[in-house]
């Protein structure tokens, strides 16, 4: 599997060598995707979400259960027959956090056995949050699910080891990368207010690069491919954390190296990198204070580069398993002076959190990104602290 999770720009992933897509559920659209992933020569593998307990759901209420249950034999019925359906992926995380975590896996193994009755043509996997603790989240399908054919991991830091840590648990099941990409935001260093640092776009396509070779590449027949996350854009903390692509259409430096991957050969033309960014003073400003980042950046190629900084409100909290964020605001007029190698911003009067952001394009498509965390506070004691 040469897989991503997303469904946007479905020409670009088959033409950079990628043929799988996978969904976390199944709705109204799902015959219309099916048809389009086919058109294209793709597969999909089709979620069946599981309730999180998270979420207000409880594995006791069987008749809660039952209806879950029922919904999914209906959308077997409705979808087992198209050709582009590669596989089932049955739930996505729901393990994480449940206070029984053995009527879970009950569910999960009757929603297989299921699966297994009306479309014995196709697997039916499920998908857990690493591996757990002491492999606890492979263990219990192994012990609950004997209808469960492999195991989705979704992985983000682990995934440099994923690979080596599953196989020591001696596994009767193969497995498959069902999500990975960057260090997550719960796995990053944090500011001394508690803002997660982002590694920049050229850190993460190298820390894809490293963790698709260790996962997928050095462990052929356990490992039965990878879906990497995400094919598109999105906010979870920032609006560059987790998407390889940018808002508006630029790729970054990790579809290359996925391309790179899946092929075994680099795009003809490869994205900018930056190489370190550096704040001209202190991370924790008075109200309209001004503040500067220089950034050292290359192409490649040596095209000629471009570059937009915004300075961005950071998000308040850090949302849980991609739940819904609303996008950071910009501040509007913000920037006072930029180019390609440093911009100056006039911090805003109104105490907070910020990031300055740097976007910087070549003229093929690609683009790089990084971010600077402040802070704005009005505590006298803690600029003077925090001055250079």
């Amino acid at each position: 599997i040469k897989g991503v999770g997303g469904y946007e720009r479905l020409d670009d992933l088959v033409e950079r060598g990628g043929n799988s897509i996978r969904t976390w559920g199944v709705g109204p659209e799902t015959g219309a995707l099916l048809d389009l992933a086919q058109e294209k020569g793709l597969t999909v593998t089709l979620g069946l979400w599981m309730e999180h307990e998270r979420h207000g759901f409880s594995y006791a209420d069987q008749d809660a259960v039952a209806a879950q249950l029922e919904r999914h034999r209906q959308a077997v019925l409705a979808h087992k027959d198209h050709p582009a359906v590669l596989m089932w992926a049955v739930g996505n995380e729901m393990e994480h956090g449940t206070s029984d975590p053995v009527a879970v896996w009950k569910a999960v193994e009757d929603v297989a056995a299921m699966i297994k009755d009306l479309d014995p043509n196709h697997p039916a996997i499920t998908v857990i949050a690493e591996l757990g603790h002491e492999g606890k989240s492979v263990r219990m399908p192994h012990e609950h699910c004997p209808s469960i054919d492999a195991i989705g991991i979704n992985t983000y830091g682990g995934i440099v080891n994923v690979g080596d840590r599953y196989r020591d648990l001696n596994p009767t099941k193969p497995y498959l990368i069902t999500e990975h990409g960057v260090l997550g935001q719960w796995e990053v260093g944090k500011t001394e207010w508690g803002l997660p640092i982002e590694q920049t776009s050229t850190e993460k396509a190298e820390f894809y690069r490293l963790g698709y070779q260790n996962a997928v590449l050095n462990h052929p027949g356990l490992s039965l491919g990878a879906y990497t996350f995400l094919w598109g854009e999105k906010q979870e903390t920032t609006d560059t954390w987790f998407g390889m692509w940018l808002r508006d259409g630029a790729r970054t430096g990790s579809v290359d190296v996925i391309q790179t991957m899946w092929t075994g050969q680099p795009p003809a033309n490869r994205v900018p990198q930056i190489d370190a960014v550096q704040l001209m003073g202190p991370k924790v400003v008075k109200p309209g204070a001004a503040v500067k980042v220089r950034i050292s950046a290359s192409d490649p190629d040596d095209d000629p580069l471009t570059a937009r900084w915004v300075l961005r409100h950071a998000s308040e909290g850090v949302a849980q398993g991609g739940d819904f964020e609303e996008r950071n605001a910009e501040v509007e007029n913000a920037i006072t002076r930029a180019d390609t190698r440093a911009a100056g911003a006039r911090m805003p009067q109104e105490p907070g959190a910020y990031r300055l952001f740097v976007y910087l394009y070549d003229n093929h498509g690609g683009a790089a990104t990084a971010n600077v965390p402040l802070l704005v506070s009005d505590d006298p004691a803690r600029t003077a602290e925090a001055a250079p």
